[in-house]
C-alpha cells in the first residue's frame, strides 16, 4: 500500500487497519531531524578538508582531540538551535494514545525528548551529553565547551555518542529488541535502513507479526519490508496519520 498524497483513498483503509494497534515501536533516522534543519551526518560532506569518518572514530579522537572537539562543538551549536517539528510532535500524540510505546532512534540530537516523548531509546547516544574518557561519568551540558573539555577527575571529556568502530550500548540494543518483539505496529521514519543492527529491527518486527509502515520521501531498503508506505516528509505524513487514529 503506497500513499503519496494526503487525500489518497487508501488512507481510510490504512486507518482502519491500524486503529486498534496500540503496542507501538518506532525506528527513526536522520530524515525526521532534517526537517528541523539539521543536516544528516553524511550529508555534511567535507569539513576543513576532512571526511566525517576522520572526526567520528576513537582513533581520530586519540590522534587529535582538539580537532574532533571543534567539529562536535560546531555540531552541538546547530543542535541547540534546532526545534522539534510537527513529525516529532505527532509522535508525542501517538504515545499518549498507545498502550505501550517506544521510540528507537539513531539520532543523537535529543529532539524527540525535547518534543515531549517519554520512552526514547538512543542507539547512538546523545550529542547533548559528554562522558569522561577515564571515570566514565556522564552528564548533559548545553554550555559552550572548549577544544579540550576536562572532567573533574582531570581526564578529557568526549561526546557521549557512538563513533564508527564502537559497539552500540548493550542496554539500548536489548531495550530496542524487546520493544520490537512486543509491538503490533512498527513505524520506520526517515532512515535509509542500511545501518545495522538498527535496520535488522524491521525484519524482527515483521517476523513478530507487527504491521510495518515506512514514512520517507524516498524509496529505501525498508520499502520492500513495509506493509504500507507513506511517501512524504514525516512532518506532513505523521500528523495526518495520527489525527486519523
Amino acid at each position: 500500500m503506497l500513499i503519496d498524497s494526503l487525500h489518497h483513498p487508501d488512507w481510510n483503509s490504512l486507518t482502519e487497519r491500524v486503529r486498534n494497534l496500540n503496542r507501538i515501536a518506532i525506528l527513526t533516522g536522520a530524515g525526521i531531524s532534517a526537517e528541523s534543519g539539521l543536516a544528516t551526518f553524511r550529508s555534511n560532506g567535507l569539513w576543513e578538508n576532512h571526511r566525517v569518518e576522520d572526526v567520528a572514530t576513537p582513533e581520530a579522537f586519540e590522534r587529535d582531540p582538539k580537532f574532533v572537539w571543534r567539529f562536535y562543538n560546531m555540531r552541538r551549536e546547530g543542535v541547540f538551535k534546532a526545534l522539534p517539528n510537527d513529525g516529532h510532535r505527532a509522535l508525542v500524540e501517538l504515545e499518549a494514545k498507545s498502550q505501550s510505546f517506544a521510540i528507537i532512534t539513531q539520532n543523537v540530537d535529543g529532539l524527540h525528548q525535547l518534543a515531549g516523548s517519554q520512552n526514547v531509546i538512543e542507539l547512538h547516544g546523545s550529542i547533548r551529553r559528554v562522558r569522561c574518557t577515564e571515570c566514565s561519568k556522564k552528564f548533559e551540558t548545553h554550555e559552550t565547551l572548549t577544544d579540550e573539555p576536562m572532567c573533574k577527575c582531570g581526564s578529557m571529556l568526549r561526546p557521549d555518542i557512538v563513533w564508527f568502530g564502537e559497539m552500540l550500548p548493550e542496554n539500548a540494543i536489548l531495550d530496542a529488541r524487546r520493544a520490537t518483539e512486543n509491538c503490533d505496529l512498527f513505524l520506520v521514519i526517515g532512515t535509509s535502513a542500511v545501518v545495522h543492527p538498527a535496520a535488522g529491527l524491521i525484519v524482527q518486527a515483521r517476523n513478530a507479526g507487527a504491521f510495518v509502515i515506512e514514512v520517507n520521501p524516498a524509496q529505501t531498503e525498508a520499502t520492500a519490508l513495509a506493509h504500507a508506505v507513506l511517501r512524504g516528509p514525516a512532518a506532513i505524513m505523521l500528523p495526518n496519520l495520527v489525527s486519523r487514529l
